[in-house]
């Protein structure tokens, strides 16, 4: 019998599935349309002996040995809920039941407790790394107990991405965690995708460089302190031909990105813990902004294109100041994304290991990185770890940094280039380094117009008035 089921074998599904057989973990399968079950399963070749396909629920959960876990790979959503649902007439008391789509970790904590009280226990894991990923090696982030976790870890850890040996899978907190976790990084990923195209809109539209020497800017680039899958991809992405035409694909493709939601729900948690993660919150509008093109088109039309064009003296120069301003932007990205993550574990009581987190990032998934090395041994210290930006190495990073990404910034405003995301990265460098904030006017303004009161800096007490006149 199987040790494990899974359902839905779309992209991420049947890959896992190949993931868990390659390592010797027998599966029973299940995909709505049994066509796709049965291709799947007779295309897998020597690894079908592990896949036991199944084409009815019932089928499925009498090929699972008890207590039977369930992997669900099915569209974020009600699909859950109704899977789940149609699942549960099959069930056991002590089966499980595991989400590890991209969902809103409110439903996940929502499920969890309705399925406790129906004696199923319902875990949902973050799985990061697209389709390679869930082939070869993802990043696993788990929500649940850890009783749970123990039933599942052999199987999540075998098939996760290994750094140095060590699984990149990992059990993040109860309830909603591991896709809160999983949230927050695709945030990160927003942010960081932002940034590194602002930084390409400079390098083409500002130095008018062609797709073939920015590849080998950011080639270079991943050989030192930006070394990342995104940096390596970029670089891959900006050399690549169209076999059609022979040009740069980067010049043929559309500018309009698209997203599933999940930045979108970083920023939305961000705001409603009263976190700044304005990186984040730039990313996704300008994602947003970016598929609005009639708007952008009409808009150039309107008040004219900007210049664009920046003159420098030393092309080298400033290339390398792209640089380490782009490490300067990934510096605030982060600290702001481990600072929500911060806020939700301490809101829902989660404990989620922030360290581990920083660890089981380091590969299989879509933000890996060397940087994320220096942020499990920031939180390995033992120190308290506040804002990420006020801690070593960072902080020696950050003064090193912010003058290169203030120059790009100003060059690329000057010039009309937008870099949104980079421009709230020094926004909110600034705000952290000023001791004394320009709030103090909000403050009169909001006890004027509403008698909210406010604080003194030059003797004790709250609720304090100024003596406006509204006459």
């Amino acid at each position: 019998m199987a040790e494990i089921g899974l359902v839905g074998l779309g992209v991420m599904g049947s890959n896992l599935a190949l993931n868990m057989a390659e390592h010797g973990h027998e599966v029973a399968v299940f995909n709505r349309t049994t066509e796709k079950t049965d291709a799947f399963v007779g295309g897998a070749g020597g690894l079908a002996k592990k896949l036991t396909a199944t084409h009815t629920l019932p089928e499925l959960a009498k090929a699972i040995r008890g207590p039977r876990p369930i992997i669900m790979l099915v569209q974020a959503g009600t699909a859950v809920d109704e899977q789940a649902e149609a699942l549960l007439p099959y069930l056991d008391r002590g089966d499980m039941l595991i989400d590890a789509g991209n969902a809103n970790y409110r439903d996940t904590r929502r499920r969890a407790e309705a399925y406790a009280a129906r004696g199923i226990d319902f875990v949902g894991i973050g799985v990061s790394g697209g389709e390679e990923g869930a082939r070869h090696g993802p990043s696993i982030m788990a929500g649940g107990s850890e009783a749970s976790w123990q039933r599942i870890a052999p199987v999540l850890t075998d098939i996760a991405a290994k750094f140095n040996g060590e699984p990149c899978a990992a059990r993040v907190g109860p309830e909603g965690a591991g896709h809160f976790v999983k949230t927050m990084h695709n945030g990160i990923e927003y942010a960081d995708m932002q940034m590194i195209a602002e930084v390409y809109g400079i390098m083409r539209d500002g130095l008018g460089l062609s797709p073939s020497a920015m590849a080998d800017v950011f080639a270079l680039w991943n050989g030192g302190r930006l070394k990342s899958y995104l940096i390596e991809i970029t670089a891959t992405v900006l050399d690549a031909l169209d076999p059609e035409t022979g040009k740069p694909l980067v010049d043929l493709i559309l500018d309009s990105a698209g997203q599933k939601g999940t930045g979108r729900w970083a920023a939305i948690e961000a705001q409603d813990m009263g976190v700044p993660a304005t990186v984040i919150e730039a990313a996704v509008a300008a994602r947003v902004q970016s598929s609005e093109r009639e708007v952008r088109i009409a808009g150039e039309k309107l008040f004219g294109a900007a210049k664009r064009k920046i003159a420098v003296a030393d092309r080298e120069a400033f290339i390398d100041n792209l640089e380490t301003a782009l490490l300067a932007g990934k510096i605030a990205a982060y600290a702001q994304g481990f600072a929500v993550m911060a806020k939700a574990s301490e809101t829902w009581g989660w404990q989620t290991p922030l360290g581990t987190v920083a660890k089981i990032w380091r590969a299989g998934c879509i933000i890996r990185s060397a940087f994320l090395d220096d942020i499990a041994t920031a939180y390995a210290s033992g120190a308290p770890v506040g804002n990420l930006m006020m801690v070593a190495p960072f902080d020696a990073m950050l003064k090193e940094t912010h003058d290169s990404l203030r120059r790009v910034v100003a060059d690329a405003v000057l010039a009309g280039i937008p870099v949104p995301a980079l421009s709230a990265a020094l926004a909110y460098f600034d705000l952290a380094r000023t001791a004394r904030s320009t709030a103090n006017l909000i403050q009169a303004q909001r006890d004027f117009f509403g008698a909210h009161g406010f604080q003194r800096t030059d003797r004790p007490g709250t609720g304090l008035h100024g003596p406006w006149s509204k006459g």
